[in-house]
């Protein structure tokens, strides 16, 4: 990349959203739908990258069209994964034989996004540490956290069966 481009793509980020609309029409002969500054600043930036330097061969773009045919194209990702923000943990044979299957192994953390706070619960052979307390249930950490009656295992979403 050329010393010139460099210096055009970090004036980019001194410049405002309408400033960013206009530049973002003038690089791709279209109009934007997204106010979003970082969005733009890499979508012009990249976009003047690929006119300086050429773009993708003849052959890279044949073979993303090929692909792109036999894929189900998404442009956002289905609400369910948005809402589910839980990590699981793989399943283990480490000697548990009456631990809920729903549950992680001891040592690893359930995550949940509510309200703009994240939750992150962490799974001991015996209960649960929740900022600092032990708790002997989800149900009661659920019930803390919303400051109402709500069943553990639904609040922290496990045990749904995946959509197939």
């Amino acid at each position: 990349m050329t010393p010139a481009m460099r210096l055009e793509i970090a004036k980019l980020q001194d410049m405002s959203v309408d400033q960013l609309l206009t530049k973002y029409e003038d690089v791709f002969d279209e109009v934007c739908r997204s106010r979003h500054k970082r969005y733009l600043v890499r979508r012009i930036a990249w976009r003047m990258q690929v006119n300086e330097e050429g773009g993708l061969s003849v052959e890279a773009r044949q073979r993303a069209r090929q692909l792109a045919q036999n894929a189900d194209v998404r442009v956002t990702p289905p609400k369910e994964e948005l809402l589910t923000q839980t990590r699981y943990a793989p399943v283990e044979e480490d000697g548990y034989t009456d631990w809920d299957p729903r549950l992680p192994p001891p040592g690893n953390y359930l995550e949940r996004q509510h309200r703009g706070k994240t939750i992150r619960v962490l799974v001991l052979t015996d209960g649960f540490e929740f900022e600092g307390r032990r708790y002997r249930s989800l149900t009661a950490i659920a019930k803390e956290v919303t400051s109402g009656s709500y069943n553990g295992f639904t609040f922290f979403r496990l045990g749904r069966r995946k959509k197939q």
